[in-house]
């Protein structure tokens, strides 16, 4: 059913910033700019994998979720009615907006808004180009089926709930947990879904207190190379690290976190392990990191630009 995370929309105060931000730290192309300053951000040959939206709200919007068929979309329309879930189908002008063929959207138990689509415009002429060299991003896997965006991690209210609606009602698939123990004492499960090979496209965890739904977005580049230009971008540029060098102990994937410019996390990483469900045994991890990863810093004002 659904096959990867296609894309993601944040809003946003201050779009320049994130313009300047994505091209220069992240390396993405600048797809489109719409007259209200919404950016479409490009990974790979999709028109965009990030859409930027002068809402002011510094969050996460919505989570766009693909499918490879109609049937696919008509069977998680009709999933998610059986489970008493209100479904909306996307206007023709929505659908533009987003680039897709078709979508549906609903609110999952967190009350963010979800959608499903079919048909992501594809810039088949033109190659993507990063302004800042990246050799490319990580959106399909070994085999050659889809892996999408990367992954999301937004603070839910109910970690049991919001697992068992994605996994039972939209058909996610559990990689496995990490039990953490807070600064207050207090022990807190992260669970991680995969709809592809990629280790989890989406992750959830209990965060009290925390000002905004979304912890972090999470890309993966294609060289380990990739990974250490884009830490020297940060550090020239005076972007806030959050989480240094290091490696994570379930999906082994390399990476650093930094500061966006909305004031939550984009971990940039390499090599993360594929999903193999034919053998996949789901582990419950008591520490994030095999090694490094665990030097933390103060987030940057939200809406600040690097310099």
């Amino acid at each position: 059913m659904i096959n990867q995370l296609g894309y993601i929309g944040i809003g946003v105060k201050d779009t320049a910033a994130w313009e300047e931000f994505a091209t220069n730290i992240l390396g993405m192309e600048l797809s489109e700019k719409l007259d209200d300053g919404t950016l479409y951000l490009r990974m790979d040959e999709y028109h965009h994998r990030i859409i930027i939206e002068p809402t002011g709200n510094d969050d996460l919007n919505y989570a766009g979720w693909g499918v490879a068929t109609h049937d696919d979309l008509n069977e998680a329309q009709a999933r998610l009615q059986a489970a008493g879930v209100t479904v909306e189908e996307g206007s023709p002008e929505e659908c533009t907006y987003r680039q897709v063929v078709r979508f549906i959207t609903f609110k999952d138990p967190d009350d963010l808004r979800v959608e499903i689509f079919l048909g992501l415009h594809v810039n088949a002429d033109t190659p993507f180009n990063s302004p800042r060299g990246v050799t490319g991003f990580k959106t399909t896997a070994s085999n050659g089926r889809p892996m999408g965006l990367g992954h999301i991690l937004p603070g839910v209210k109910d970690v049991d709930v919001t697992e068992r609606f994605y996994r039972d009602v939209l058909g996610f698939k559990n990689s496995d947990y990490i039990m953490m123990t807070r600064p207050d004492g207090q022990k807190s499960k992260l669970a991680f879904f995969h709809v592809n090979p990629r280790h989890h496209s989406y992750a959830i965890g209990a965060m009290p207190g925390m000002k905004r739904r979304l912890t972090h977005f999470m890309i993966e580049a294609k060289s380990l190379d990739d990974v250490g230009f884009a830490y020297d971008r940060c550090k020239e540029n005076g972007v806030n690290i959050q989480q240094e060098l290091g490696r994570h102990s379930n999906d082994l994937m390399f990476s650093f976190y930094m500061t966006n410019p909305s004031g939550f996390g984009v971990e940039f990483g390499f090599d993360g392990r594929e999903v193999n469900d034919d053998n996949w045994v789901i582990q419950n991890h008591h520490t994030a990191r095999v090694w490094g990863g665990n030097r933390f810093r103060q987030p940057q004002t939200a809406g600040t630009a690097p310099r």
